[in-house]
């Protein structure tokens, strides 16, 4: 895992999702407009948090995998979402144990 800096966790995804590099500068932009209105660091904090578990989950693909396709069983509504729901909820927590979060 990277540190839980922003730049460190821009790198991290620059190198597992090219793609998300966009969303990850926008976030970032929103957060630090948002904590310097605020005069708050949860903005912040909350950036850091969504990404580290972002890069947490994308690091593993088979973890990455099942979890797009958890969240395609969710959103489809074609069966009960339990089940989904609550592994969606246990990979997440890894995630975040392994971020240290």
């Amino acid at each position: 895992m990277p540190e839980l800096t922003p730049d460190a966790l821009r790198a991290a995804v620059a190198r597992i999702a090219p793609s998300r590099i966009p969303a990850l500068t926008q976030h970032l932009f929103e957060a630090t407009t948002n904590a310097q209105q605020t005069q708050s660091l949860a903005p912040l904090r909350a950036f850091v948090h969504s990404w580290a578990v972002f890069v947490a989950i994308q690091r593993h693909p088979e973890r990455a995998a099942c979890l797009r396709e958890l969240e395609r069983i969710v959103d489809v509504g074609e069966q009960d979402p339990a089940a989904a729901i609550t592994e969606i909820q246990a990979i997440r927590e890894t995630a975040e144990a392994e971020a240290g979060l």
